[in-house]
């Protein structure tokens, strides 16, 4: 008589049929997400850090606010989380790798499996590049004996691991998935190509990143959404914009549900209120003569008087800057306060604004500024336009007389800050500020962070010690060829 393995299968009995490689590309997906706010602390490296956001809360997480001020060693909680989170998903993605290959499946899911896995392990090394530098590039699972893995450059990380990682991905990967909710938020063809070209972006070659977005852009898989808020409530997810979109679903047991949701809101509202918005930030967005602002500036964060979730109008007393971000939160409506830690919204990780905005910065950096303006005007035009459609807006259906006009600077550098401007404020809070403030260079950094230090806690900021953040000290201590 057959029996069934009783607790965990090894990788010998596991992988044996295209049920199991489902499952084990699934598992490849789980560290993405934001079940734990502490787990998964891209939003304290993306955000607290920069020019965008402190700590809040103060005297909670201190962990938290010693990153914001630049004061951490480490031994600091986050590092050791994000470096063993990623590279969870990474020993994931390998195990993938290492035996899907030969199981006896159908050749078509198998390669899209394969593609899926080489997906996520171009993202996890993306992200511990961004982070921390040169880290120790593992291609295979690896035994215990075999954990002394001395750190690899970055440059050959891209080149021998990302770029041809994410090209053969682009072979094998649907354009979309048409077949059942199971294959909902798994990355597609567009999501290779897209992370593609940001990847080349952030190298500065800006004719490859061009190839891959124009792609992208062509492709007419994607479009912008009407309303710029859609993209960050729970009625409008994975939707026309949605390109890379971490799935979170409220209510189930083990949780898969969204943490931040808590993390970020006020205390009357069950939160611990982190990750609070810079007066700097605020006053980024522009406005018209007559005192009307850029309507982001009021679907990114609550601000005094402001109409907030539940009927509340905010109040500058539930944060320590005086504001507190909108994005990932929810009405009670729609999450109850017994499950505040346990939100379903998504997390957006790359959508199409993201690609046209990284398309306008690629096209000026290579001296196509006339035609940069293009793309970024199709994002201004789009949060403008929120006038016309969202009704909860005070004189909706009329966009106000001068608001965010179109750019039409073609000076190259000019036309640089319009883009730099462009992509604070369409991505405030969604973890990318600091990257972004790191690859446009010492000057730029410098400029944000030490000029604005008072406002924004960053007083002990310095481009060339803090580009990177520290290797863990667990780390160190338990891989020695780190030191190599």
């Amino acid at each position: 008589m057959d029996k069934e393995p009783v607790g965990q299968y090894t990788p010998a009995s596991f992988y044996q049929n295209a049920t199991q490689a489902v499952q084990a590309v699934n598992a490849a997906y789980q560290p993405l997400t934001f079940t734990n706010a502490l787990n998964n602390p891209l939003w304290v490296f993306g955000d607290v850090a920069s020019d965008d956001a402190v700590a809040g809360h103060p005297g909670d997480q201190p962990s938290i606010d010693n990153i914001d001020q630049f004061n951490y060693n480490a031994t600091n909680g986050n590092l050791n989380a994000e470096w063993g989170n990623f590279y969870q998903g990474i020993t994931a993605c390998n195990l993938v790798l290492d035996n899907v290959p030969a199981i006896n499946m159908d050749t078509t899911l198998r390669n899209r499996i394969l593609g899926e896995a080489k997906f996520l392990r171009a993202w996890y090394y993306f992200m511990l590049i961004n982070i921390y530098g040169d880290v120790p590039l593992v291609t295979s699972y690896l035994n215990p004996n075999q954990l002394q893995v001395p750190k690899t450059a970055a440059a050959t990380i891209y080149a021998s691991l990302i770029e041809p990682d994410l090209k053969w991905a682009m072979t094998v990967l649907p354009k979309n998935y048409n077949n059942s909710n199971a294959d909902i938020g798994r990355v597609t063809w567009g999501a290779a190509a897209s992370l593609l070209s940001k990847v080349y972006l952030y190298q500065q070659d800006w004719d490859s990143s061009l190839i891959y977005s124009q792609q992208v852009i062509a492709s007419n898989q994607y479009s912008l959404m009407p309303v710029y808020r859609q993209d960050f409530d729970a009625d409008h997810k994975n939707n026309s914009e949605s390109i890379f979109e971490v799935q979170m679903l409220s209510g189930q047991s083990p949780q898969t549900g969204d943490a931040l949701n808590q993390w970020f809101a006020p205390a009357q509202d069950g939160g611990y209120y982190h990750d609070a918005p810079t007066q700097s930030f605020v006053n980024e967005f522009e406005q018209t003569a007559g005192g009307i602002y850029d309507p982001r500036l009021d679907y990114t964060i609550g601000r005094d008087g402001m109409p907030w979730f539940n009927g509340e109008i905010f109040s500058a007393s539930w944060s320590n800057t005086g504001y507190l971000t909108r994005k990932y939160q929810q009405p009670f409506s729609e999450i109850p306060i017994s499950l505040k830690g346990d939100g379903s919204c998504d997390y957006l990780a790359i959508r199409y604004a993201d690609v046209l905005l990284w398309n306008a910065e690629a096209l000026n950096e290579s001296g196509q500024s006339g035609a940069a303006l293009i793309p970024l005007n199709m994002v201004r035009k789009r949060a403008r336009e929120s006038y016309l459609y969202d009704s909860s807006l005070v004189g909706y259906g009329t966009i106000p007389p001068g608001l965010l006009p179109d750019v039409t600077a073609t000076d190259q550098t000019t036309l640089r800050g319009d883009i730099q401007h462009e992509r604070r404020v369409e991505f405030g809070f969604e973890f990318h500020r600091y990257f972004d403030i790191i690859r446009w260079g010492a000057a730029y950094a410098n400029r944000v962070m030490i000029d604005s230090a008072a406002s924004a806690g960053t007083a002990g900021f310095n481009y060339t010690a803090n580009r990177h953040f520290l290797l863990p000290q667990i780390e160190l201590q338990t891989d020695q060829a780190l030191h190599q």
